[in-house]
């Protein structure tokens, strides 16, 4: 190599180093993960890289193959706990012991019933408020409160002890629902076959269903309270008398409906007595 050959090349490296190169590169790409030393640079007078280290033969499995995940098991469906529950402590049980619904784990207390099984008049509501959650009873917040005015109205109670002027009452849901929502269709449908075990054992005479949610899930409508209030008609699964009306956490937010509730109370009163309406 002449000095003038040596004197560029010198010049050309001088200049990539003003340019930010700091390391010496090959002239084709290197795979760096298939072997465990580099190949020789070209005109590189070293021994040739060692040989990129053999794998293992493949088995009929992977080496790092985990066993697969097992499905959760499903908990047994609402019907079939429902329908073994031959007493309404029984069935309080099985509710109380069912894992088909995520709604137990941040409640408090099962809200299952309140007033005497065998009561001519079962009510039907949503599902339990925060007082209700803590009590373990349905209706004793503000808006059971209401209920008891309105049915003491008609000359019936949740205290009586005559099946002719008692009250019995439940929910749609057992649990209360985070942050007092409204139970959506699932969890309703959910629960219907427990609800509908929990009148053929109460055996009243009458439902009186409270509210969209308790209404839709017993006559399996799409149809809303406002158009169904005041009507009678029959619960699909018992053929039992039903008279829907409004709730009383709606009556609290929308205190003119009073006068349609007052109207539907009478309504079930004539019933009970006999009267033509």
């Amino acid at each position: 190599m002449t000095s003038e050959d040596r004197s560029a090349l010198l010049a050309a490296l001088a200049w990539q180093v003003d340019l930010g190169a700091d390391e010496t590169i090959a002239d084709a790409p290197i795979d760096r993960f298939a072997s465990a030393a580099l190949p020789p640079r070209p005109g590189d007078a070293r021994a040739p890289a060692t040989a990129p280290r053999a794998r293992p033969a493949a088995t009929g499995a992977p080496a790092d193959a985990r066993p697969a995940p097992q499905p959760a098991t499903e908990p047994p469906a609402s019907a079939e706990i429902a329908a073994r529950a031959t007493t309404l402590t029984d069935l309080a049980d099985a509710m109380r012991g069912w894992e088909g619904s995520e709604l137990r784990k941040g409640a408090r207390n099962l809200v299952f019933s309140d007033g005497i099984p065998g009561a001519r008049i079962m009510v039907i509501g949503e599902a339990p408020g925060a007082e209700e959650d803590r009590t373990g009873k349905p209706f004793v917040g503000r808006a059971g409160q209401l209920l008891d005015r309105m049915l003491a109205a008609i000359g019936l109670s949740r205290t009586a002890d005559d099946p002719a002027t008692a009250v019995y009452i439940t929910n749609i849901l057992p649990w209360r629902p985070p942050g007092n929502r409204t139970p959506s269709e699932i969890e309703a449908r959910a629960f219907l076959p427990f609800v509908e075990r929990h009148i053929a054992l109460a055996a009243p005479d009458v439902i009186l269903s409270l509210g969209n949610t308790p209404t839709k899930a017993l006559l399996a409508t799409g149809t809303g309270i406002k158009r169904m209030r005041g009507t009678w008609t029959e619960h699909t699964a018992s053929g039992l008398p039903l008279l829907p009306s409004f709730h009383p956490a709606y009556l609290l937010r929308q205190p003119a409906d009073k006068a349609l509730a007052w109207q539907d109370l009478l309504a079930l009163k004539a019933h009970l007595e006999g009267r033509p309406q």
